[in-house]
């Protein structure tokens, strides 16, 4: 009988998997690691097709072409933002998904506890039996309709992720984000953030600095945001982080690296299965690390929509 969490699929073909590698994942790391994967899979009489998609548009474009042409299987050799594109492309297809982690982040692969190394990944791949995992799908008022896997928000940490794909893209690590939010800080105004929680309005919260919706426990290379978040519960969990000084800022930073476990009163949690944010300004929402939209935005929980090959849950 199949565990808790897992689904019956059919076995992986060697001819049947197409690995997807990002060449600017993790500053050329996903490219570095192409070889050693290669050699890995070879020396096991796994036979993988590769290919190397030149932006985020032929990456969708080779998945979806992927799904049609049969693969039992796609993954994605890179960081989160590759894996979330590869979901963009087959959400609602059969297809099962992989994740060989070289990104900046990795921090959906550590949910599914896949390892960050992408040759400890792979043997990884090889020996889980696939299981379900949760999607957020966010909608926004401009009617563009987006899905994610791991952190999103928007506020400041939105600001930061556009400078963390842009002039501090080469920091290692948490360092990466932690600078990006630190240097958007210095021109950041908090904002009035409206909430309704699973059809329920909340209380307007403001002024505050960023409001995250989280599938997964961490974002931003192990940013303890949602430390009691889980990938397939069913449902998101939503912190408002309120208006804090820089110096309050740097002292909150390493307790989020350490557990996450932070309760101040600037910071509220709530857990649901959807939720609305209305901004009283203009103010982008990311996914994963990559900017999707604007505010208003509707963020909802899809249970179980994609199967992943990954070890089963703790």
């Amino acid at each position: 009988m199949a565990r808790p969490g897992t689904v019956r699929a059919k076995v992986l073909t060697p001819a049947k998997t197409l690995i997807l590698v990002n060449p600017v994942a993790g500053g050329g790391r996903a490219e570095r690691a192409r070889p050693h994967v290669t050699d890995y899979l070879a020396r096991r009489g796994f036979r993988a097709d590769f290919a190397q998609p030149q932006s985020a548009q032929d990456l969708q474009r080779l998945a979806r072409e992927g799904v049609a042409a049969g693969y039992g299987a796609i993954v994605a050799l890179g960081g989160d933002g590759t894996f979330q594109q590869i979901v963009q492309a087959t959400l609602g297809s059969q297809v099962v998904l992989g994740f060989f982690a070289a990104g900046g982040g990795n921090d959906i692969a550590a949910a599914l506890g896949i390892p960050r190394d992408p040759v400890a990944a792979a043997q990884v791949f090889l020996h889980s039996a696939p299981r379900r995992m949760d999607v957020l799908r966010a909608r926004f008022g401009a009617g563009n309709t987006s899905v994610y896997v791991g952190g999103g928000g928007l506020g400041l940490d939105a600001q930061a992720a556009v400078l963390a794909n842009g002039g501090f893209r080469r920091l290692p690590g948490a360092a990466r984000y932690i600078a990006s939010a630190l240097w958007a800080l210095a021109t950041f105004a908090p904002f009035h953030v409206t909430a309704e929680i699973d059809g329920q309005p909340a209380a307007a919260s403001g002024p505050i600095m960023f409001a995250a919706i989280a599938n997964t426990p961490t974002y931003g290379a192990g940013v303890k945001i949602a430390p009691t978040a889980e990938i397939d519960d069913g449902q998101l969990d939503l912190v408002l982080v309120g208006e804090l000084a820089w110096t309050r800022l740097l002292e909150v930073i390493p307790l989020m690296l350490r557990t996450g476990d932070v309760r101040w009163p600037e910071i509220r949690r709530f857990r649901a299965r959807r939720v609305v944010l209305r901004a009283d300004r203009a103010a982008l929402f990311h996914g994963d690390g990559e900017l999707l939209g604007e505010a208003p935005v509707e963020v909802e929980n899809l249970p179980g929509a994609i199967v992943v090959a990954a070890p089963p849950r703790r």
